[in-house]
């Protein structure tokens, strides 16, 4: 599968566990029970699989190909994605804060659990888009066809080495049991 083929397949992945933190901040803010396990397995994918394998993905391997090929970073589409990959990582820390702050009794935790939610999930929408609209055409474009294919064997190592063998498999288990729950 071609590298960009695969961060889509990826982008699918994320924009369900987006629809199923949609309804946990609904429940949330209703003040019904969300299980701690389940913020913790929610943020597990959102650090682990989102930003340290399908980000890592781009911004260690795609981004610098495209540079290679002539695609500006500063004030270009890859400074851009890169700013919003580092806003994306801010909102999850703020997610968790807030979680963590409800957790030991503080209510104000929830509104700052909401706020970071609804912000993250904004942004990623718009960035996928982004991302399968214009960026991954560009890179399709640009960027040398053995170059594209040395790459599905960089993808490949960073499944193994920075999520381990079977992750990948577990945290779409872990998609299917958060959306019969949540997305009922």
């Amino acid at each position: 599968m071609k590298p960009t083929e695969e961060l889509k397949a990826e982008h699918e992945g994320v924009l369900h566990m987006l629809d199923i933190l949609g309804a946990v901040v609904n429940k949330n803010e209703a003040k019904e029970n969300v299980p701690k396990e389940h913020f913790d397995g929610i943020f597990e994918f959102l650090r682990v699989f989102v930003d340290r394998c399908h980000h890592g993905k781009e911004e260690d391997f795609l981004f610098p190909a495209m540079e290679a090929a002539g695609v500006s970073k500063e004030g270009g589409p890859i400074g851009v994605m890169l700013m919003e990959h580092q806003a994306g990582r801010d909102f999850v820390t703020q997610m968790e804060a807030g979680i963590k702050e409800l957790l030991e009794g503080e209510e104000q935790g929830r509104e700052r659990f909401r706020k970071a939610a609804r912000n993250y999930i904004d942004l990623l929408r718009q960035h996928i888009h982004k991302e399968n609209t214009v960026l991954f055409p560009m890179a399709e474009a640009k960027v040398p066809a053995e170059k594209l294919k040395s790459m599905e064997k960089d993808f490949a190592k960073v499944e193994e080495e920075r999520i381990g063998p079977g992750k990948h498999d577990e945290f779409h288990a872990r998609l299917e049991q958060y959306a019969g729950i949540y997305l009922k």
